[in-house]
Order: C-alpha cells, then sequence, then structure tokens
C-alpha cells in the first residue's frame, strides 16, 4: 500500500511540471507578442531577441519533457521581453526620440536637414 501511495505521489507531482511550464510558457508567449507589436525588435533588440531564443530553447526542454528547465527558460523569456517592454515604454514616455533630438539641434543651429 505504502508503494502504490509513493507511485500516485510522483505521477501527480510529475504533471505539475507540464502545468508549470505551459503558464510560464503562455505568459512569456503574450509578453514576447506584445514587445514585438510595439516594435522591440528594432527599439530594444538585445531584450526582444534574448527573450525570443530563451522561449526557443523552453520549448525544446519541454519537447524533452525537461518541464522544470523549460519553466525557467520561459521565465527567463517574460522577463526579457517585458524588460524590451519598458525600455520602449520608458523611452516614449521620457521623450527620447534620437531622429527628434537630431532635427531641433540641427533646427537650433540653422542648419537644414
Amino acid at each position: 500500500m505504502r508503494l502504490s501511495i509513493g507511485a500516485l505521489a510522483l505521477t501527480a507531482l510529475s504533471g505539475c511540471g507540464s502545468v508549470y511550464y505551459a503558464i510560464n510558457v503562455n505568459a512569456a508567449e503574450a509578453k514576447l507578442e506584445q514587445a514585438r507589436e510595439m516594435g522591440a525588435e528594432k527599439a530594444a533588440p538585445y531584450e526582444y531577441y534574448y527573450a525570443k531564443e530563451h522561449l526557443h530553447e523552453a520549448r525544446v526542454h519541454a519537447s524533452e519533457a525537461s518541464y522544470g528547465d523549460a519553466a525557467n527558460l520561459a521565465e527567463t523569456a517574460e522577463t526579457y521581453a517585458q524588460k524590451a517592454i519598458d525600455k520602449i515604454s520608458s523611452g516614449k514616455r521620457g521623450g527620447d526620440d534620437p531622429d527628434k533630438a537630431d532635427k531641433d539641434k540641427d533646427e537650433s543651429n540653422g542648419w537644414e536637414n
């Protein structure tokens, strides 16, 4: 009886990893898509592609049933996708548009573009 309870507990716990992975990968996919829609490929390329590659690696690990590693990689992907979003958002709020700054500088010096 003790063995069957242990086997049942082990079976139940092994299923949790895939659920945890699924939650993390879905969250990471949503953040990455949001970052892409905001233009992260150009505005925050390091953060965007770092997140994208970690999401890819998460899927690879999940396909090998390594759900713990896959979930960790998906968490990292979500974190970096959020960093890309934050970087873009702070640039829009702070007025950090380098093209506009150059244009203003040129106009103040009397130069034409």
